[in-house]
């Protein structure tokens, strides 16, 4: 009896994902024609602050009541909304942002609609509702993960809704959205299957250039030809990001990739196009960016030692034994082990995002894997049982280590 008599369809993400033959992870439900207090009376639990969603008493589905909204602020806060019996379904739905999150299915298995959703998932097409899109800035961070998302399936951005986000930007909409929203974005972005198509229509529209800015300044920046074929930084960042998803690489990495090179794009004009010194550039850049997005610190922290460290990780095999262990420890890998993998990763990443070098080994990550677990061999009892304490425990610890490291130099040649 809970639902018996309620207009309830399934909207948004599940009708779009169902007619593309993905998987449905959640399941959107809109009921029509409803008050708050008749969902109350059926059992359902509220639980929306902004606007009435209810929880099912059995199966904790939400229903959220059809509403409408109206703009009254800057931002995406500066909305009220209106949610009432009167309120239809094709009001519900003209609110939405892209026209393939605006069907609806009904219980009955019919899809309902009114803008023409099924016509743009047929044509690949992303497409905004309606000019309402302008109203809310947090629609061009979902547009881009959209893209994001669905690129490998050949959808591209309709001409229009790119010139709306561009009229967005000029009109300075998206310096309202506030941080935890813009990472929040970006972190489901960089998880999707084409994180770089994020990134580029972000700096297509002019919002990468608003937030942010240590990215988007990096396209047009030239790098050395003989190992940078594709010239561009910029583009580099957009392949190392394809190779960490081939990598399958998590969260913490793919933003490591994403920022890895920012110090090439303060490098001196004089000093074009070599980068010299740009990871430890590169380090306080990353440090700002992450403290105006309220970046988790897990991804903080690998990015900075991605930052400073992956030129060392390239050429590891040609190092001196204490600047191996300089890098170990410079990760603070003996203390943080389960760092090692997501940097090598990201290294990997970085020297395979590269114009026609996509498929060259990386042995690198494999040595430093090998000396690392080497090092952590070393045993400071030993050291104890010898007579040794204090300070002189750990000079020992690290002459053993570099000593390690320097016997398998030589095995290596």
């Amino acid at each position: 009896m809970t639902t018996a008599g309620l207009e309830v369809y399934e909207v948004g993400g599940a009708v779009r994902d169902r007619l593309l033959g993905l998987p449905v992870h959640e399941h959107d439900l809109v009921v029509v024609g409803a008050s708050p207090e008749t969902m109350t009376e059926r059992g359902f639990e509220p639980v929306g602050r902004e606007f009435p969603v209810f929880l099912h008493p059995h199966t904790h589905e939400e229903y959220a009541l059809a509403r409408t909204e109206r703009k009254t602020g800057p931002g995406y806060h500066g909305f009220t909304f209106h949610a009432d019996p009167d309120v239809s379904l094709a009001a519900d739905l003209g609110r939405r942002d892209l026209t393939i999150n605006a069907m609806a299915r009904a219980p009955d298995g019919s899809l309902i609609d009114p803008f023409h959703g099924y016509d743009d998932l047929k044509a690949r097409r992303l497409r905004h509702v309606s000019p309402a899109f302008r109203e809310d800035p947090v629609r061009i961070l979902r547009l881009a993960r959209f893209a994001a998302r669905l690129a490998p399936l050949g959808f591209e951005v309709a001409d229009e809704t790119l010139s709306l986000c561009r009229g967005m930007v000029a009109n300075g909409e998206v310096e309202a959205l506030v941080p935890e929203r813009v990472w929040q974005e970006t972190a489901k972005a960089l998880m999707a299957p084409a994180p770089d198509e994020y990134i580029r229509l972000l700096r297509d529209c002019g919002a990468l250039a608003v937030l942010m800015p240590e990215v988007d300044c990096l396209f047009g920046i030239p790098q050395p030809a003989r190992h940078h074929p594709e010239i561009d930084t910029g583009d580099h960042i957009l392949r190392v990001l394809a190779q960490a998803v081939r990598l399958d690489a998590d969260l913490a990495t793919r933003f490591s990739a994403l920022v890895h090179d920012l110090g090439k794009g303060v490098t001196p004009a004089e000093q074009l196009p070599g980068h010299r010194g740009h990871e430890a550039r590169g380090v306080p850049l990353v440090k700002t960016l992450c403290e105006r997005l309220r970046v988790p610190s897990a991804c903080r922290d690998l990015a900075l030692g991605v930052t400073r460290h992956h030129l060392d990780c390239h050429r590891v095999q040609a190092l001196a034994a204490d600047d191996v262990l300089a890098l170990m420890e410079g990760l603070d890998l003996f203390r943080r082990p389960e760092r090692l993998d997501p940097f090598l990763l990201a290294c990997e990443a970085d020297y395979r995002g590269r114009k026609g070098l996509e498929d060259r080994p990386y042995p690198q990550a494999e040595w430093l894997r090998t000396a690392f677990a080497r090092c952590r061999e070393v045993d400071a009892s030993t050291f104890v049982e010898a007579g040794l304490s204090g300070p002189a425990i750990g000079r020992a610890i690290r002459s053993a280590r570099i000593e390690v490291i320097t016997r398998l130099q030589a095995q290596r040649r």
